[in-house]
């Protein structure tokens, strides 16, 4: 019989969430316990996710105190944050020491920011507040989950969603000596990239058939790209982003340029990268510059290699909500769980959407 393992869910009322809410309910061996949610508390799920009320007709949101009164009820806990970033540590610890405290074991996602910088420095310096964990960092590791075999350590990071476009295109490059260290990036995201809560650049009138940059080279995911890049080959690039957003509501568009090093060909690099992502279930290597509407709603990305004139350009789709976040978050559960990475995460794309 497959073990079933029990799902706290924090900051539970987000556009992650929802994503997470969906996947865990399609998951053979994840069972939702507890969402949290400090804005929703006893709140039906299917009143923020209406989509989910067939899925959830029942379930309501809880508070942290009635959640960590019941951790006594199972002997080891799956807990997943999509709260924001600044917050999330907080809530992540205070869980941590509950489980401690009532000697459960439990095995923690972050899918926000707080834990994907080597140090609280590190994060100060981005986000401009103080890490509220700092003891925690060394039991977490930030990676997009096919390029860290092994983990060392009980918990996981997912990076974020415009980094995972851009990682699953840098990694395999820098990884495999196939072109030089330095990067140039455009990249357009889907209005829920900017959360639920609305916004000048999120109202629809503004979004619709429109197209504009923000951030551009000075956008948080650049140092965060550069970190976890150093963390999974040992080398440093350099990294110049320029974020976009688009007239549509999920996916992100990344084209990822470089100088390729020594002889290197479109042949080659695109063999290459097949063969680095061969074990994979999720990462494809196509012949033609892949499209949104391939993937969104999966956990896949498509990469097409495109070299000419000593430069290569590598465009990569994801759904931004899915192998940006909630997908790749279930997939280090699936990971630190000792399951397939694939389990409940097969997803046959809608089209057309």
């Amino acid at each position: 019989m497959n073990e079933t393992l029990p799902v706290i869910l924090l900051g539970g009322s987000g556009y992650v969430a929802g994503e997470l809410l969906r996947l865990i309910a399609l998951h053979p061996r994840l069972e939702l316990a507890h969402v949290i949610s400090s804005s929703r508390q006893d709140e039906p799920i299917a009143d923020a996710f209406g989509h989910l009320a067939a899925v959830y007709p029942t379930k309501k949101f809880t508070s942290i105190k009635q959640c960590t009164e019941r951790l006594g009820e199972f002997p080891h806990w799956i807990t997943i944050s999509a709260a924001p970033h600044g917050a999330s540590a907080g809530l992540i610890d205070q869980f941590l020491q509950s489980a401690e405290k009532t000697k459960v074991r439990m095995t923690v996602v972050d899918a926000s920011a707080d834990f994907r910088h080597p140090s609280s420095e590190r994060f100060m310096e981005i986000y401009g507040q103080a890490h509220s964990a700092p003891h925690r960092l060394d039991s977490f590791s930030c990676a997009v989950p096919e390029h860290l075999e092994v983990l060392n350590t009980p918990h996981a990071v997912q990076p974020g969603c415009f980094a995972t476009s851009m990682l699953l295109a840098i990694v395999p490059l820098i990884k495999l000596g196939l072109v030089e260290p330095e990067f140039f990036v455009s990249a357009i995201t889907g209005s829920t990239g900017a959360g639920r809560v609305p916004r000048d650049t999120t109202h629809h009138p503004m979004r619709q058939s429109n197209l504009f940059a923000y951030q551009a080279l000075q956008h948080r995911h650049d140092p965060e790209v550069c970190d976890i890049v150093h963390a999974c080959t040992g080398s440093d690039i350099k990294l110049h982003f320029v974020p976009q957003s688009g007239p549509f509501s999920r996916g992100i568009h990344a084209t990822v340029f470089a100088r390729c090093a020594g002889k290197s060909d479109q042949e080659l690099i695109a063999t290459q990268l097949a063969g680095f992502y061969q074990n994979s279930d999720f990462v494809n290597i196509v012949s033609m510059p892949p499209k949104l509407k391939d993937i969104v709603g999966t956990n896949n990305a498509a990469l097409s290699i495109n070299v000419d004139k000593g430069a290569v350009a590598v465009c990569c789709v994801i759904d931004n909500l899915v192998k940006g976040a909630a997908g790749g978050a279930i997939q280090w559960v699936n990971r630190l769980a000792g399951w397939p990475d694939s389990e409940g995460l097969i997803i046959a794309p809608a089209g057309w959407v």
